[in-house]
């Protein structure tokens, strides 16, 4: 799953070359995010775990997670992408995965991938 990516916490366990390589690219574009912070905010999200910048992914995530759930079912018309979670199988989160205002189901954005 993106957020769970995005915020270091992919349950993952397949290639550990490829995993080391998206590992390594994450902590180059947020270590490009935090050298455009102002001061306070770098001393904020300062890492003394190696430059994860674990508390930064967060918060860019919980920021941004909205954008980049349009991006990803923005043409999951007709109910394609989820399966039916309801007792008749059908699904409330109907045509492109968002409520009727426009925001992201709750129940599905912190649930791993695999749950679905």
């Amino acid at each position: 799953d993106i957020g769970d990516i995005v915020r270091g916490k992919d349950l993952y366990r397949g290639d550990d070359k490829e995993n080391i390589k998206l590992q390594k690219n994450l902590k180059n574009i947020f270590a490009k995010i935090y050298d455009q912070l102002k001061p306070e905010a770098q001393k904020h999200y300062q890492d003394k775990n190696g430059g994860n910048f674990f508390k930064l992914r967060e918060d860019w995530w919980e920021l941004n997670r909205l954008e980049v759930w349009k991006a990803i079912t923005c043409n999951a018309w007709g109910n394609t992408y989820f399966r039916g979670t309801c007792s008749n199988n059908t699904a409330l989160a109907k045509n492109n995965c968002q409520c009727i205002d426009g925001t992201v189901p709750t129940n599905f954005d912190y649930v791993p991938q695999y749950l679905r």
